[in-house]
């Protein structure tokens, strides 16, 4: 039996979202927990979890970005970083999982089927994608 490798992945977490709140400039905002929460969790050993800023999505709860490889990369919004760490870990589990990137809708966390901002296709986006 062959084992296939998985290209590693990303999970960019928005360490400036304030989940609609009024926040201080200098006070620790709910992306940073988020962020602090999911270095602290059983994740592959090929997903890298890395702060970013701002995703511009800003309407609600705070936001990611898993991306990596030839996979198509997802932008999923409203988390909060109290209640939803184990459905973030859950996530980006299964699309470790799949090579390309596509978990079947239904296997998905229910939270990313209902919160998913964008789906955004690699940059080597095969020609014959569209059909």
């Amino acid at each position: 039996m062959t084992e296939t490798t998985l290209e590693p992945v990303e999970l960019l977490v928005c360490t400036t979202c304030k989940m609609g709140r009024a926040i201080e400039d200098d006070a620790l905002r709910p992306g940073n927990l988020l962020y602090e929460a999911m270095l602290k969790e059983d994740l592959p050993a090929h997903v890298t979890v890395r702060p970013t800023q701002c995703f511009t999505n800003c309407q609600g709860g705070c936001n990611i970005m898993m991306r990596g490889g030839n996979r198509y990369a997802y932008v999923y919004g409203n988390l909060d970083p109290e209640t939803q760490v184990e459905i973030i870990t859950d996530g980006v589990t299964r699309y470790y999982n799949a090579a390309d990137g596509f978990v079947p809708w239904r296997e998905r966390p229910e939270h990313f089927r209902k919160n998913c901002v964008a789906r955004i296709p690699p940059l080597n986006l095969p020609e014959d994608a569209a059909q």
